[in-house]
């Protein structure tokens, strides 16, 4: 195995810029995904009927078309459109419609609103209505319930699949460097078409991969660790174990 190359500042700067760009897709595509997951969800539930028929089917497509499609769809179909339009010439929009960052982004939050919203939207139909009823009976206005109970219940109880949903989303993020966005992968085949090296720089990445799925992974432990009402019941095992014993005075 020959990883001199990583002695290389150039290589190094691939690597670090690679991964800076994961980082921001994951965060960025994780937070708005979300968002637009809570809207889809209660669009679906309670927004008028031609809205919902709508969400229904954007999610009923994202969901059942591979990702590399809807990726390739927005950057080479969609991309190429847009950057015909007048409005594409012209300041912001000129360098927006450009960057492979844009596109990568759009595709992943359409894909983690559409999974995830649908998660969301039986968890919101599982808490009980009792618990809504007794916000309004406290006099809470239906928006307060539903930002300080009822939201927060459906998160409660779909949580571990959110955790896996988010875990899914970072060892999605590879494709992007299909679109010419650099990112740990893109990286990857830049250093072996230079190095003529077929596996160190993949087993690099791959390294690099399992490292930051298992720090996710630690991390959105914690966030169920202390999320209201998820908090574990700490018991030895030798006590769960252990028979109970009478005694006899």
């Amino acid at each position: 195995m020959d990883f001199s190359w990583l002695n290389d500042p150039f290589y190094r700067e691939y690597l670090v810029e690679g991964l800076i760009n994961t980082l921001w897709l994951l965060g960025v595509s994780s937070v708005a995904g979300l968002l637009l997951a809570v809207l889809m969800a209660i669009v679906r539930i309670k927004g008028p009927r031609p809205l919902a028929w709508l969400a229904h089917g954007v999610s009923t497509v994202i969901r059942g078309t591979p990702l590399l499609v809807q990726l390739f769809f927005f950057y080479y179909g969609v991309g190429r459109l847009l950057e015909g339009l007048p409005l594409a010439q012209q300041g912001l929009f000129k360098d927006l419609l450009r960057d492979p960052f844009f596109y990568a982004s759009l595709t992943f939050t359409l894909s983690v609103g559409a999974y995830t919203g649908e998660v969301l939207r039986g968890a919101l139909l599982s808490v009980p209505l009792g618990e809504r009823e007794a916000g309004r009976a406290f006099g809470l206005s239906p928006l307060q319930v539903f930002i300080h109970l009822w939201l927060p219940r459906a998160i409660q109880l779909c949580l571990p699949t959110l955790t896996g949903e988010m875990i899914l989303l970072l060892k999605s993020v590879p494709l992007v460097s299909t679109i010419a966005m650099m990112d740990l992968l893109q990286a990857a085949n830049i250093i072996r078409d230079e190095t003529f090296l077929t596996y160190e720089p993949l087993l690099l990445i791959a390294a690099l991969y399992l490292l930051l799925t298992v720090v996710l992974t630690l991390v959105l432990r914690q966030v169920e660790r202390h999320f209201p009402g998820m908090k574990p019941q700490r018991s030895s095992w030798w006590r769960r174990q252990r028979p109970s014993v009478s005694r006899i005075s």
